[in-house]
Order: structure tokens, then sequence, then C-alpha cells
């Protein structure tokens, strides 16, 4: 969405208040463990999208345990 947007690190941490190593980790990151409403909305508000443009759904794979 960034990039769509023309939008740098910097420049989103601006829009939502966060810090640009925030930003940064967010893109990297394959898998997020959570991510908190306030963030989620001030990302949404600031790329000017839906959550579901930024997240997707993807189901847990089980443990696999050697014998």
């Amino acid at each position: 969405m960034m990039a769509e947007r023309n939008i740098s690190n910097k420049e989103l941490a601006l829009l939502t208040g966060m810090n640009p190593r925030s930003v940064s980790r967010l893109k990297v990151r394959r898998h997020l463990t959570r991510i908190d409403e306030t963030t989620l909305n001030a990302l949404c508000k600031a790329l000017k999208c839906q959550p579901g443009d930024l997240l997707v759904y993807e189901e847990d794979k089980p443990d696999i345990k050697e014998k």
C-alpha cells in the first residue's frame, strides 16, 4: 500500500504518529503476533485503505512432531 501511495517509511511515521523503526518492522515482518486497534486505525487512515488491504489471514500450520 505504501508503494501504491508513494509514501516513505518516514512519511508514514509522521502521518500515523508511529516511530519510523516501528513502521520499518511492520514492513519487514511476514507474521505479526498482534496489532492493536489504534495502530491499525492509524495505518488505514494514513494509507486511505481498509484493514483487508493490509492484512491477510492464513490458517496456523499444525506443529509436526518428529517420531
